[in-house]
């Protein structure tokens, strides 16, 4: 990861490095991330040469598995489609606002072997954030995947669907149950319409979903800006979406839900195939590490939570959330057919525990 990473920064032209190069830590900075399509920070792959280009993914195939890396460059490539859908009129700020090369690249710090330096690869529906302290991998979170449309026609008997995993095996999960486990894992009969935790930099007590005006970059301010507030009101009223639901879906630290205990073998089984669609987008030796958390006994701390219909076509959401775990799955919008999902380390995104041990071990205390 370190050699690919000096590569992209060794074919930059000095210009070019004062937009994709930034110090370590850089916190304020380095902890934004974004899901929406908007400026994500660094350089856009529209901006590379075709070598610099061939050089950045090589870095980003590098946080990822083999099944990660087809996964998300498909995620880019239907951002085309989307454009179709809408008649390749839509912009959002940008000549193109649904652009397969408008992906950026950020590299934080000098690469190195007993180096603390991150990087973070993103655009619309993909954000990728890699943390190394002291020349360990210490953060590969947040992880957000989405897709829409999230199935496509082909040619043939079988759609395009790059995140069916993640929505398939919650649905089949959430079916297994029995009356009485249902009535503990639905928290709502109405789905929110986005993840709750949204692109914040720290997941907290009480968060609730975004206003999609909010997940941008900067502001918009006038007819763009009402335009957005106009589709959150609009998909609301269409859902049924109340006060009381979303108070049911709001984040707690004491997780909500089903405990993974009270599931049956087969069942606890099924949530383990679920997770690892979320942690298998990374590489084999760190996904091994990452599930550990959902092994053995540590899979009895999880819990399971759902919100919304249960059918194909229904808007429908799910959250499993347990020690160093939080993933959230959403598909709302334009007729359930727009997934976000997410993997979180609510104490250690960004390699926060990290840093805070190296300040401490290094430095003889905190950061101011």
């Amino acid at each position: 990861m370190a050699a690919a990473a000096t590569a992209v920064l060794g074919s930059l032209e000095a210009d070019q490095l004062d937009v994709m190069a930034k110090a370590f830590p850089s916190d304020d900075e380095r902890r934004l991330w974004f899901y929406s399509p908007t400026d994500h920070g660094g350089m856009a792959l529209c901006d590379l040469r075709p070598a610099q280009q061939r050089l950045a993914l090589k870095l980003v195939a590098t946080g990822l598995s083999r099944a990660g890396y087809v996964t998300v460059t498909t995620i880019m490539g239907v951002e085309n489609v989307l454009d179709e859908l809408e008649g390749f009129t839509e912009s959002w700020g940008h000549e193109r606002a649904r652009d397969p090369a408008r992906y950026y690249l950020r590299i934080f710090g000098d690469p190195g072997a007993e180096a603390n330096w991150a990087w973070r690869f993103g655009g619309h529906h993909v954000s990728i954030n890699y943390t190394v302290i002291d020349g360990r991998l210490s953060a590969m979170t947040p992880c957000f995947l989405g897709v829409t449309p999230a199935s496509s026609p082909l040619l043939g008997p079988h759609p395009l669907r790059p995140l069916a995993g993640a929505e398939d095996l919650g649905r089949e999960l959430v079916r297994s149950l029995d009356a009485d486990q249902r009535a503990r894992v639905v928290l709502s009969p109405v789905a929110p319409m986005d993840i709750v935790g949204a692109n914040r930099p720290r997941v907290g007590e009480g968060d609730l979903p975004l206003p999609l005006a909010d997940l941008w970059r900067s502001p918009f301010g006038g007819a763009l800006d009402q335009r957005l507030r106009t589709i959150d009101a609009e998909a609301e009223r269409a859902a049924g979406l109340s006060a009381g639901h979303l108070e049911a879906l709001r984040l707690s630290l004491a997780p909500k839900g089903l405990r993974a205990s009270a599931l049956g073998s087969g069942q606890q089984e099924l949530l383990r195939a679920l997770l690892d669609v979320y942690v298998r987008r990374m590489p084999d030796a760190v996904a091994d590490e990452e599930a550990a958390k959902y092994r053995g006994e540590h899979l009895d701390k999880l819990t399971f939570a759902w919100a919304g219909g249960m059918e194909p076509g229904e808007g429908h959401y799910y959250r499993v959330q347990g020690p160093r775990m939080l993933v959230e799955y959403d598909n709302t919008h334009r007729g359930a057919n727009h997934v976000h999902t997410v993997w979180r380390d609510p104490d250690g995104d960004f390699g926060e525990d990290a840093l805070l041990s190296h300040h401490i071990t290094s430095h003889g205390g905190a950061p101011h």
